[in-house]
């Protein structure tokens, strides 16, 4: 397993190209950018050269203004939309050499944000450049209320429907912890699907060891399930996040 830094929540205290320079020094070889779509892709791109780091993932599509949708792949009528974004997302993605993306769905309920989800889903699984893995990832309805993937087993439901190689599961401690009240055994019961890990601590999404997660445990469940991809830190770190790396070690 291999530590990656979300830099959109890790070291907001510099300015954005200078984490790049920060996680480098910590350790971390790979980094998440959710919304890089506001930052020549030069400049990111050239920040992840000069320090040998991998981009590995990106969110789509584009953060909206305050108060708009966070997505849009399960909203019917936003078909159109989804997809004019989704290639956006397609090309910031082949620029960085990311490996994953991960759509929102939006908010939305009922059976036809279900159908809209699994049939925008297969698109973009069509759509999207070869190697490129496209994740969905449950959101807790605490801190997103009204949001359609708000459940494990729903995403699960999603993936069968899918049926597609390059779609899979993003695992979130936080969110599982807050969905289903254990994100070991989310972990566990999920496994098959799970393609990208990201960590956080409940109930506030804090430093990893400062809630109600058990990640020693965690971390073991997660070797034990032979998952030997990247553990990405997304959280809020405190004042100074160098002091909220001890998870690192645990891996």
């Amino acid at each position: 397993m291999k530590p990656a830094a979300n830099l959109s929540l890790l070291w907001q205290e510099l300015p954005y190209l200078d984490r790049f320079d920060a996680a480098a020094q910590a350790g971390f070889k790979a980094v998440e950018v959710l919304f890089p779509y506001d930052v020549p892709v030069g400049d990111t791109k050239a920040a992840c050269v000069a320090n040998g780091l991998e981009l590995i993932l990106i969110n789509a599509p584009p953060l909206a203004p305050a108060g708009q949708p966070r997505g849009f792949a399960a909203v019917p009528e936003s078909v159109q939309t989804f997809r004019k974004d989704m290639v956006r997302a397609f090309r910031y993605a082949e620029a960085l050499d990311a490996r994953f993306v991960h759509v929102m769905a939006g908010n939305a309920q009922g059976d036809a944000a279900f159908e809209t989800f699994c049939r925008n889903l297969v698109w973009a699984g069509k759509s999207a450049p070869d190697g490129l893995m496209l994740t969905i990832e449950p959101l807790n309805p605490v801190e997103m209320p009204g949001y359609f993937l708000n459940d494990y087993e729903l995403a699960k439901r999603v993936l069968d429907e899918v049926s597609a190689k390059n779609v899979g599961l993003q695992y979130d401690s936080y969110h599982a912890q807050m969905i289903h009240g254990d994100a070991i055994e989310t972990f566990e019961t999920y496994r098959a699907d799970i393609v990208h890990v990201q960590i956080g601590d409940t109930p506030d999404r804090g430093t990893p060891g400062s809630g109600d997660i058990d990640f020693a445990g965690l971390f073991t469940a997660m070797a034990g399930a032979g998952y030997d991809g990247w553990i990405s830190g997304e959280y809020t770190p405190g004042p100074k996040t160098e002091d909220s790396l001890n998870w690192m070690k645990m891996l």
